[in-house]
């Protein structure tokens, strides 16, 4: 069984109560659960939170919330990987269901749409991948990117070749945040979300804006707007 979960904790530092804060018309978790919704392929979408009005939010537009997150998961410490380790032997244990393939869509990501989740699952598949991440170009390329130590400007990168032209640069991307994919056996016996065979999907930007602060959420508007042709 393919299950999505969709990680959303009570507490955030930049925007208070960001999961559900109004996104244009809806709360901001009501896009990602949509979107996995609309999926060919999910079998189960799974909300893990510890609040009860994100609990009633995330129900109201079609997800599960079978269990709340018990407050030692919902710390701004507690990893990816315990809450996901939890919510599968929930959904085990609890409830019986054989949990083969998890696709974890963060709720901060309101632009990716039922066709990134398909086209990622079945790239994951067809590649025989271990893990999944979905990137999208790096906004500023890592061979431009400087430090300064002992007030000197030197190079992040090091021993690269000496690039002049933007066109020159090799390929770089940056991780979204939006699609991450793997198998229960990677996540229980190697104890992450990322395996040795990890491959990409890649997203343009405008479909990967992870919503952190008041900019992020007016350039999703924007680009919702834009994608209704307002």
């Amino acid at each position: 069984m393919n299950i999505s979960i969709i990680p959303a904790r009570g507490g955030s530092k930049g925007l208070k109560r960001k999961n559900i804060i109004n996104l244009k018309d809806k709360p901001l978790i009501a896009y990602t659960i949509e979107a996995a919704l609309q999926s060919k392929i999910i079998d189960k979408v799974i909300v893990s939170t510890d609040d009860e009005e994100i609990a009633n939010v995330a129900k109201k537009h079609g997800a599960e919330v079978p269990f709340i997150r018990p407050k030692e998961l919902a710390t701004d410490t507690a990893s990816s990987i315990d809450v996901v380790k939890h919510a599968i032997s929930f959904l085990e244990v609890e409830m019986g269901l054989e949990v083969d393939c998890i696709v974890l869509l963060q709720p901060t990501s309101p632009l990716r749409t039922s066709s990134d989740i398909d086209t990622a699952v079945e790239s994951f598949f067809a590649n025989k991948a271990t893990s999944l991440q979905s990137v999208s170009p790096a906004t500023v390329h890592p061979y431009w990117i400087k430090t300064v130590i002992n007030g000197e400007l030197i190079d992040l990168v090091k021993d690269t070749p000496k690039y002049t032209r933007r066109q020159d640069l090799p390929e770089a991307y940056q991780l979204n945040g939006a699609i991450y994919i793997c198998k229960r056996e990677l996540i229980f016996k190697e104890n992450s979300l990322v395996g040795s065979n990890n491959i990409p999907y890649i997203m343009p930007a405008d479909r990967s804006v992870d919503i952190d602060n008041k900019t992020d959420l007016k350039l999703a508007e924007f680009l919702i707007n834009e994608r209704l042709g307002y």
